[in-house]
């Protein structure tokens, strides 16, 4: 029997390689923006959690004190620390750990960021408020990641194909829903948005090392989806997809 804890870590160990590299990781107008809102906090120290391939942590790095880089994953880390190192990042560090329990003092982080993570946080409410404990008064909290559809039945076939392609994923969160549950955290929203992330299938799936019978079975969702549902991803021939991606900076008073 395996605990959840280690499903994300055995998934992630193994293909750690695999998301330093990923087109869809490494780049975006996100990443831009991120280290834009790093660069407007002096001598920035920042965390980020669920650091994955360490694409928002090497964003931020050039314009910020310090970022630690934090992940379950110790593979995944050893990956982040070697291209840091390559690239010059002396101010990038990793620890791992996971986002319900930070091991940092009160008030340790100006800036906060996660980015493609939350989505595999089986205990979300309690990360929240370990994320506000070491903020600093006035610090910032960055959220990336896909999100839910509004729409119920959407929501269904996005849950339902996010589990068969990797066995670690929790739950995909509404905007609508991110907001509660970073208020009921204690943090004030100052700024959200969504938009659409086109996801090629073959090198999705690939990416996490899908069975191929689990392949075979999102396939089979995907084809029998109504058409409402395929219209609302833009589902190809090939499977192919967009999801809904989302961001919110959300402060400490």
């Amino acid at each position: 029997m395996r605990s959840h804890q280690q499903v994300v870590t055995e998934q992630f160990g193994s293909t750690a390689a695999a998301y330093l590299t990923s087109a869809v990781h490494a780049q975006g107008a996100d990443l831009q923006e991120l280290a834009q809102i790093a660069a407007s906090v002096p001598n920035a120290r920042v965390l980020d959690l669920g650091c994955g391939g360490g694409h928002a942590s090497f964003a931020v790095a050039p314009v910020v004190e310090k970022v630690i880089a934090y992940d379950l994953s110790g593979e995944m880390l050893a990956v982040v620390s070697k291209a840091a190192a390559e690239r010059g990042m002396h101010n990038l560090a990793v620890r791992q750990g996971s986002a319900d329990r930070l091991a940092f003092p009160d008030a340790s982080f100006d800036l906060v960021c996660t980015r493609f993570s939350a989505h595999h946080w089986r205990h979300l409410p309690q990360a929240l408020r370990e994320v506000f404990r070491v903020l600093k008064p006035g610090g910032r909290f960055i959220v990336i990641d896909t999100a839910a559809p509004a729409d119920v039945l959407a929501e269904t076939y996005v849950q339902a194909i996010e589990l068969l392609r990797d066995t670690s994923h929790v739950r995909n969160i509404s905007l609508n829903s991110w907001r509660k549950l970073l208020e009921a955290a204690g943090f004030a929203i100052a700024s959200d948005k969504t938009w659409k992330l086109r996801l090629e299938f073959d090198t999705w799936v690939a990416r996490m090392r899908t069975p191929p019978d689990h392949i075979t079975a999102i396939r089979a969702l995907w084809q029998a989806a109504p058409e409402e549902v395929k219209a609302y991803f833009e589902l190809d021939a090939a499977c192919s997809f967009s999801i809904d991606v989302a961001m919110l900076e959300a402060r400490k008073s």
